[in-house]
């Protein structure tokens, strides 16, 4: 497993990425942006069905638990507008949009 350090000095050279199946079909791709935040992409349509909503939902509290942060999804190129997110307050996954 390549260290954070290691990912980031290679960021400007090569595009490093480091693909995590936190269940068999469901795929987690991180890539590092900057050293302040951890950045990964799910494919959406490997997330079809509860039984792997719930593993996203899992993924993102061990990760917010582990580093006792928030970890918040948005849409790609959204960041201002999160969609889903661990809130350590509560210690859950919690939904950040209002559903119309």
């Amino acid at each position: 497993m390549p260290t954070a350090e290691l990912m980031l000095a290679l960021r400007d050279e090569a595009s490093p990425q480091l693909s995590v199946w936190p269940h068999p079909d469901v795929l987690a791709i991180f890539r590092p942006y900057a050293e302040e935040t951890v950045d990964f992409d799910v494919g959406l349509r490997e997330l079809q069905g509860q039984e792997r909503l719930d593993v996203l939902c899992g993924f993102l509290r061990a990760f917010g638990r582990r580093l006792g942060k928030p970890v918040v999804m948005t849409p790609e190129g959204g960041p201002e507008h999160p969609v889903l997110g661990f809130d350590v307050t509560t210690g859950r996954v919690v939904l950040m949009v209002e559903l119309r």
